[in-house]
């Protein structure tokens, strides 16, 4: 498949940390951890020739900034050149088929234009064509990537790409660093969105009983409140009441906000 990558020696950078060290050391536990957290993850790639990328959010127009406002892609994690602004074009996440993975696959695996090697076989990514992802970009020819999903449905996508532009085979630097790479991602992912998160949309601790739930399911996938008391053997009003309730206690506004909600809370399920 071409070239292999190996680790690079970086002029500027220790050795590679233990992965105990290094996930502690990327935990961000308040804004001001930011920063350091970000050097330490970057420094961590580059002593493997590894340039990173990190999106947090895939469906928000924001920015990755520390508690400065420096932008963490071109401030820290140096995207500077022409061409290499990414985090500007906000139609990435809907066409580009890196963050596009990370909505079907939650497990770090490698790509080149010739498709996805992921740990497990997921047939959802055999639909995605990588290939003219790294056509339109020359600067590098294939990548770690390292999908997060947190609470609340958010999806964070994030890439580590070779600094030598002609490598296109990662098989044995993902065999050696793939996992650690994973595991420090999302702890720094993770650190990051609860640090930044300053809105709460859903009430903490809300319960929703078996019926409540039962219902929503049912109404998740478009059945009216007659049809699901026929299936359940309940009156449509009490059908009504119990998605009423549940939407009490999500704080919604309607019901489709209630099913939202629900699902981002896990209640419905991937078969909903």
């Amino acid at each position: 498949m071409g070239e292999q990558a190996e680790k690079l020696p970086v002029d500027g950078f220790a050795p590679p940390m233990d992965a105990r060290t290094l996930v502690e050391a990327v935990t961000i536990r308040n804004v001001e951890d930011i920063h350091d957290a970000a050097v330490v993850l970057r420094d961590y790639a580059a002593a493997y020739g590894l340039r990173v990328a990190l999106c947090d959010d895939i469906a928000s127009k924001e920015t990755m900034v520390d508690a400065d406002g420096a932008v963490l892609a071109a401030d820290l994690f140096g995207w500077l050149g022409d061409g290499e602004r990414w985090w500007e074009d906000h139609r990435l996440a809907l066409h580009s088929p890196l963050p596009r993975s990370c909505r079907y696959e939650s497990e770090p695996f490698w790509c080149n234009s010739e498709g996805f090697r992921t740990a497990q076989p997921n047939p959802y990514l055999e639909e995605i064509d990588p290939g003219r992802y790294f056509a339109a970009n020359p600067r590098y020819k294939s990548a770690i990537v390292v999908p997060v999903h947190l609470p609340f449905g958010q999806i964070s996508a994030n890439s580590f790409h070779p600094g030598d532009p002609d490598i296109v085979d990662l098989t044995d630097l993902f065999a050696e660093i793939g996992d650690t790479l994973g595991l420090a991602t999302r702890r720094f992912i993770a650190g990051y969105a609860s640090a930044m998160r300053t809105k709460r949309r859903i009430p903490s601790d809300c319960e929703l009983s078996k019926r409540e739930v039962e219902c929503l399911r049912w109404a998740a996938i478009g059945k009216t409140d007659r049809e699901i008391g026929m299936i359940i053997s309940l009156s449509h009003a009490t059908v009504r009441y119990h998605v009423h309730r549940a939407g009490e206690k999500l704080n919604s506004v309607n019901r489709a906000q209630t099913i939202f909600k629900a699902g981002q809370l896990g209640y419905l399920g991937a078969n909903s």
